[in-house]
């Protein structure tokens, strides 16, 4: 994480044994740290979520810098965490790879105590970056093939794979733990003498609804659009290189809408019209089969809805969903949810 705070912490009592109901002592849980770009911080909120049942059955604990409070010393927080936490996830995005502290501090430092079997190194691709020639890159990445999590029609099953993926590291070091060899550690000092700090022991659920205005709507919305009208576009060059017969054609009419249609043979076998805003549905991002200039139609539509920590793309109808009730869709999935809409009958010849 960017260290552009001058804040800081001592004596961590994430350490401290924990007590069973009748009071004795059992060995700490593994420490979860972040390494990520503050320019990711929604979707590190995402997948914190994600890992909230871990944290409720208590096989994890997790840490980031937004745990420091105010007057405490971010540096030798972070250095506390980076060298001693036992699951380290790198939250992989441009801006991670293009942060000197996220690559030649955290991530080195990280990467060295992998390759000494200190810690396990899990990289989350968050966004599309050259990730693949970073230290990192030969690792196993999560989400599966190392697609972006912002590129899932789901982004919910991507955070998934996530937590998966760390409940699978959490098992390895348990197995670990386990070991004859274990049984020689030297106990755990008491918790008196680890809250050495001013800071004691306190809660990690910290987190507070976020709210996002209309603009901060709006504003996706149209990112949305711009996003599907991309994604047609080179979709229909690529689906024309890789089907003999098969031609597609894209126009763009204004800002605000684009005519997609696909030919096969020479003869149009799928048209669609996507625009934005109007319709008798009080805007959205609207799909109609065929050509249409008129806003007052739709066949689907797309509207940025929110919850407590982020906004989505949600669909009027069920259409291709499988039966998923109220999908959270990307700007990758609401694009992917459009073009089954028009390709759907040529694939069904």
């Amino acid at each position: 994480m960017e260290n552009n705070s001058t804040a800081s912490i001592e004596g961590l009592s994430r350490t401290a044994p924990h007590r069973t109901a009748g009071g004795d002592r059992r060995d700490p849980v593994p420490s979860l740290f972040f390494s990520y770009s503050h320019a990711d911080e929604r979707l590190r909120d995402q997948l914190e979520k994600q890992l909230a049942m871990l944290k409720r059955q208590g096989v994890i604990e997790i840490w980031h810098d937004r745990r420091i409070i105010a007057g405490e010393n971010i540096d030798r927080a972070i250095d506390e965490h980076i060298n001693s936490d036992e699951i380290i996830l790198l939250l992989v995005s441009p801006d991670f790879l293009a942060s000197d502290y996220c690559y030649e501090i955290e991530m080195k430092r990280a990467m060295e105590r992998h390759a000494a079997g200190e810690a396990v190194v899990i990289p989350v691709i968050l966004r599309a970056c050259d990730w693949h020639h970073a230290p990192f890159g030969k690792l196993s990445a999560t989400p599966r093939d190392g697609k972006p999590i912002i590129q899932w029609p789901d982004t919910d099953e991507a955070f998934l794979q996530v937590a998966k993926a760390v409940r699978g590291a959490v098992d390895s070091l348990s197995k670990r733990t386990s070991a004859p060899a274990a049984q020689s550690r030297i106990p755990a000092p008491p918790v008196a003498l680890l809250a050495t700090g001013s800071s004691g022991p306190r809660s990690s659920n910290l987190r507070l609804a976020k709210l996002f205005t209309q603009r901060d709507k709006d504003q996706l919305q149209t990112e949305a659009f711009d996003f599907i009208a991309r994604f047609f576009e080179n979709s229909l060059v690529e689906l024309a290189e890789r089907n003999e017969g098969v031609q597609g054609s894209f126009r763009r009419v204004d800002a605000n809408r684009f005519f997609a249609t696909i030919y096969q043979n020479g003869e149009d076998v799928a048209r669609c019209t996507i625009y934005m805003g109007g319709g008798a549905f009080g805007g959205g991002i609207n799909y109609i089969q065929g050509h249409a200039s008129e806003s007052n139609a739709l066949n689907e539509s797309l509207s940025v809805q929110a919850d407590d920590q982020s906004m989505y793309l949600r669909p009027m109808g069920m259409a291709f969903m499988g039966g998923e009730r109220d999908p959270k869709l990307s700007l990758e999935g609401g694009a992917e949810f459009f073009w089954a809409l028009l390709i759907h009958t040529l694939q069904q010849g």
